[in-house]
């Protein structure tokens, strides 16, 4: 049973206070009174330590990213229809989805406690940042769904990066792998859709550009054998899902860090035929 279930279960051994635990509570109709303080930061046993970061960031997540969607003064289709994409490639039953839209309408909520939700967050994850790393990167993902990264978001994102120690440095790698990542996947479902229905494209779009796997494992053409092969065996060390779950990453989310070690993977097979030409 996971989390959520214990959660409906009346399992509540484990259940967060605090600003997650509100959140929580109010999408799914329960009242979770009982302060942080009230429980250990890290419980004894570990299943009960994986559930509550499998919580704060499945609840964070979607509360913050309702209150993204905010930032630029109107929540859009495009913002409305990746939040449901997301849940849709997270294959979320129906109870985690209802719950999920509710978190994403907490957000918006001008009362939406942002940086204490940030700061119980980063509690919970402690000295996990493969798990702030992705938190950032679904959040960027959802913030580019109209095409482009408004200036108001982007100083959010930049102002949710400090509160957890994620540096400036890092969100600008991060968003180039995601524009990358971005590119990548319409070449590459456009390529897939044209083989599907027998259409012959152009040599030059046959398949995503040499130029966007390039940029998509974050090296230049330059780039050695070694260094390519380096960068690739730490993009997927990011974001193997079994690591991720270990870790905390709630199984719901599997799917989406499946996808992105997918996408890596074609990236680097498509770099090294072009250069075992």
């Amino acid at each position: 049973m996971g989390w959520l279930g214990k959660v409906f279960g009346g399992t509540f051994g484990f259940m967060l206070g605090g600003p997650i635990g509100a959140l929580l509570g109010a999408a799914i109709g329960h009242q979770f009174d009982r302060g942080l303080g009230e429980f250990p930061a890290f419980p004894r046993m570990e299943p009960e330590r994986q559930h509550r970061i499998q919580m704060a960031f499945f609840t964070a997540t979607f509360s913050v990213m309702g209150h993204l969607a905010k930032a630029d003064g109107r929540v859009t289709e495009e913002e409305i229809a990746i939040a449901r994409q997301i849940m849709d490639r997270m294959d979320l039953p129906r109870d985690m989805r209802e719950v999920a839209i509710r978190l994403f309408r907490e957000g918006k909520s001008p009362n939406f406690p942002l940086d204490a939700t940030l700061d119980q967050f980063r509690q919970e994850v402690g000295r996990r940042s493969s798990l702030i790393r992705m938190f950032i990167e679904i959040l960027l993902q959802a913030a580019y769904a109209d095409g482009s990264l408004h200036p108001s978001e982007e100083r959010l994102l930049l102002h949710i990066c400090e509160r957890l120690g994620f540096s400036r440095f890092e969100f600008q790698a991060l968003r180039a792998f995601i524009e990358a990542q971005l590119r990548f996947s319409q070449a590459y479902t456009q390529y897939q859709y044209q083989q599907r229905h027998g259409h012959r494209p152009p040599p030059r779009r046959r398949q995503p550009s040499l130029s966007t796997a390039y940029a998509l494992l974050g090296v230049s053409p330059d780039a050695s054998d070694e260094e390519i092969k380096k960068a690739y065996r730490k993009l997927m060390s990011q974001h193997h899902p079994d690591k991720l779950v270990a870790k905390g990453l709630p199984e719901e989310m599997v799917r989406i860090a499946t996808e992105k070690t997918q996408k890596i993977r074609e990236a680097y097979e498509i770099i090294r035929a072009h250069r075992q030409r």
